[in-house]
């Protein structure tokens, strides 16, 4: 019986909540903490966070969160630590293996440890709001992770979920791990047609000098295209000088994307080299592996990693040997060589510069924040108070021997391919004040950036970018060129404009070979006819614009074209092609038909938002509430991107899934002035008011204004709490 009650004991003992366990040590619990941090809810549900240290605000900014969307908080640190098999079963593994070759749990302890204390502190509040809001909330069941700990956010460092490790492909790596094989180009081709075909990822970024301006001020948008729900929109507060809006990655304590009152900041996706591939030639010498690097032979790094995976019995557990080289993880095979993937992985360095960037009060501070150089996906786009806008295409740049081709594997046992260190900020590619008093990237070539202002191409290494432009950056210049007068709801008219450039590219030579014959196909003139007529613009009501989105899509469907053809290079081919131009839009007229009984039908009728509930992936239905949308994908240069990323069995509709999710406009002067807007709301939860509630605003381009300084926000007040002690939210 003795022996029952101290078992009852140490059960009991080992159950106290965190906050008296921390008590005990002498430390103030999670509640006391928490009495440091206000949270303010606006009347869109936006938390205002207020702390008196920077620690303080990071752990109302993830108590905040969580509140939003806890779901999308655990969905990140699963799969970013490497758990992903453990809900989502064995064919999730392989993810699962990618990120503890880059990371185990032990280096990103040892990593933590390794950091700054300020750093340390950042990273405890973190995992204290979270675990505080689970403490609170024991209604929340969840998934996998009940508990969170400092040394996460190594795994999740730089603001891109998944960011440069996801272009290492995991059927690349159970290929190699299961079977030593490599993926036969066959397959690669396939892949590579696919991704073609589903919805572009990137942003747009355009900053405007006071020179252009009514109000003399600069202006700045903030027009990431994500999926949606991707990031939730915060104001993070602390009395030690952090003062930050805009988009958080669910998960994160840094904004990612946003302003603070002196400096704004946008981040592009990039076609900077930040990951290279070397062959290896490893040698088995009496059960040891080695690499030959040189004259010398290297030990092949080999650890072993046993990861768990769901089955329909339970949690089964398979174990995977793993190598790396000086170069990095073995990640597949090449030419029957074992290869290993270099990238930037340097967690310390990388959440130093994401949080540091959000309190920096000018050009020259944040050039100096720049040379951290551990953002390595991203391009930035700059303006602040100051009058100064700027562009920094890629951070992180490695310096090569421009004798070898990175675009393709290199020899490994060459030491003359290795990376000789990084390029200081300076060298990389960047642009200060252009004469023309503009600057863009849609991630597109950084050598338009302001048109013959911009950065040229001949005094950069290769490697530091691709020259490669697309439709949203030719709309983009279109619209800033040779425009005045530029006001804070004129750049969010801008960033809207219908036009797409695209079709006027491809839909004159359909229209054009149709019209070349005198025995028409009858089925088609009157769909030639509407298209003939048409201006080229998306709206709701456009006949034309289903029309073309469908011949386009099949196009990338079905169209042939010479290998290398970028997709804005193998439009231009496509437009000009009139022995396959009316037999695919013939195949377009025909499923239009067969899907929705006519192919004569408005955008918005297809096009549509629906947000069912707060499950990461939707399953959309046609018979459900949906409402129409007149944006277009950002495939045909539609800078207000809207695009269907996957679908559903059983729905025809097109539902949107990705493009404009967070947006914002910002103008910089003796005050910052911004608006902005949400796909869907504030809140993860079908029963919050604030599920749902900018939609409207969204697709009818009437942005919310913005309440920064803490007169307006308060003004705008409709919930103010300490976490912990928030009476009714769902009725915020």
């Amino acid at each position: 019986m003795r022996a029952l009650l101290f078992v009852i004991f140490l059960l009991l003992f080992s159950c106290k909540t965190d906050s008296e366990s921390t008590n005990t040590q002498g430390g103030p619990t999670l509640a006391e903490k928490a009495e440091n941090v206000t949270i303010i809810r606006d009347d869109f549900g936006v938390p205002h966070i207020y702390g008196k240290t920077d620690a303080d605000a990071v752990f109302g900014l993830l108590y905040a969160q969580c509140e939003d969307d806890f779901n999308r908080v655990e969905q990140n640190y699963i799969w970013a630590t490497g758990r992903l098999a453990e809900v989502e079963g064995e064919d999730a593994l392989y993810s699962d293996l990618r990120a503890k070759l880059f990371m185990t749990e032990e280096e990103a302890k040892a990593a933590y440890e390794k950091s700054p204390e300020w750093l340390k502190k950042l990273c405890v509040a973190f995992s204290d709001g979270i675990n505080y809001y689970l403490e609170t909330h024991p209604e929340v069941t969840p998934k996998l992770l009940y508990r969170f700990e400092p040394w996460m956010p190594m795994y999740f460092s730089e603001g891109s979920i998944g960011g440069d490790i996801e272009r290492i492909r995991t059927n690349k790596i159970r290929a190699f791990y299961e079977g030593g094989m490599e993926i036969p180009e066959m397959k690669f081709q396939e892949l590579e047609k696919k991704e073609l075909e589903a919805e572009p990822q990137g942003s747009n970024g355009i900053a405007i000098s006071g020179e252009l301006t009514k109000s003399g001020n600069t202006l700045l948008l903030i027009n990431p295209h994500t999926s949606f729900y991707f990031r939730g929109e915060v104001h993070v507060v602390s009395e030690e000088g952090l003062n930050a809006y805009g988009a958080v990655t669910w998960g994160q304590f840094f904004v990612y994307q946003g302003f603070n009152e002196k400096t704004g900041w946008m981040h592009t996706s990039g076609d900077t080299d930040v990951i290279d591939e070397f062959k290896e030639k490893v040698v088995n010498i009496d059960g040891k592996l080695f690499y030959e690097y040189g004259e010398e032979l290297r030990k092949v790094e080999k650890q072993e990693v046993t990861l768990k995976y769901k089955d329909e019995q339970g949690l089964k557990e398979k174990k995977f040997p793993f190598y790396r080289t000086h170069h990095g993880p073995i990640t597949h095979m090449i030419d029957n060589q074992w290869t290993a993937s270099a990238m930037m992985w340097e967690p310390v360095k990388a959440l130093d510069q994401s949080f540091t960037r959000t309190k920096k009060d000018g050009y020259e501070e944040f050039q100096k924040m720049m040379n951290i150089r551990a953002n390595s996906s991203n391009n930035t786009v700059y303006a602040d108070a100051e009058g100064n806008i700027a562009y920094f295409h890629g951070n992180f740049v490695p310096k090569r021997d421009v004798s070898f081709d990175y675009t393709k594997p290199v020899d490994g046992k060459n030491p003359k391919t290795d990376w000789q260190g990084l390029h200081p900020q300076s060298e990389n590619i960047q642009l200060l004040n252009p004469e023309n008093g503009w600057l863009q990237n849609c991630n597109s070539t950084p050598f338009t950036s302001a048109l013959e202002f911009s950065p040229k191409k001949e005094d950069y290494p290769n490697y530091m970018s691709i020259d490669r432009e697309n439709f949203r950056g030719i709309h983009a210049i279109g619209l800033l060129k040779d425009r005045q007068d530029h006001t804070l709801e004129g750049l969010i008219e801008l960033a809207h404009d219908s036009y797409l450039p695209a079709f006027e590219t491809l839909i004159p030579g359909l229209v054009e070979a149709y019209n070349r014959y005198d025995d028409k196909n009858p089925k088609l003139q009157e769909a030639i006819e509407i298209l003939g007529e048409w201006d080229y613009k998306t709206s709701k009501e456009s006949v034309a614009m289903t029309l073309a989105h469908f011949y386009g899509t099949k196009y990338y469907q079905e169209g042939k074209y010479p290998a290398g053809m970028t997709p804005m290079e193998r439009v231009n081919f496509w437009g000009n092609k009139p022995g396959e131009q009316l037999k695919i839009f013939e195949k377009t007229i025909d499923e239009l038909t067969n899907d929705f009984g006519s192919w004569n039908i408005p955008w918005g009728e297809i096009n549509r938002y629906q947000r069912l509930n707060g499950d990461v992936r939707q399953a959309f239905n046609d018979n459900k509430p949906s409402i129409p949308i007149g944006f277009a994908s950002g495939r045909w240069g539609a800078l207000a991107a809207y695009g269907a990323r996957y679908t559903t069995k059983g729905a025809k509709k097109l539902y949107g899934t990705r493009g404009n999710s967070f947006v914002a406009a910002v103008e910089f002067g003796d005050k910052v002035k911004a608006k902005s807007i949400l796909a869907g709301g504030q809140s993860g939860d079908p029963n919050s008011p604030h599920f749902d509630d900018q939609i409207q605003l969204y697709a009818d381009v009437k942005w919310k204004d913005v309440p920064y300084y803490k007169e307006d926000v308060l003004k705008r007040a409709k919930e103010t709490y300490v976490p912990g002690k928030r009476s009714s939210p769902s009725s915020d």
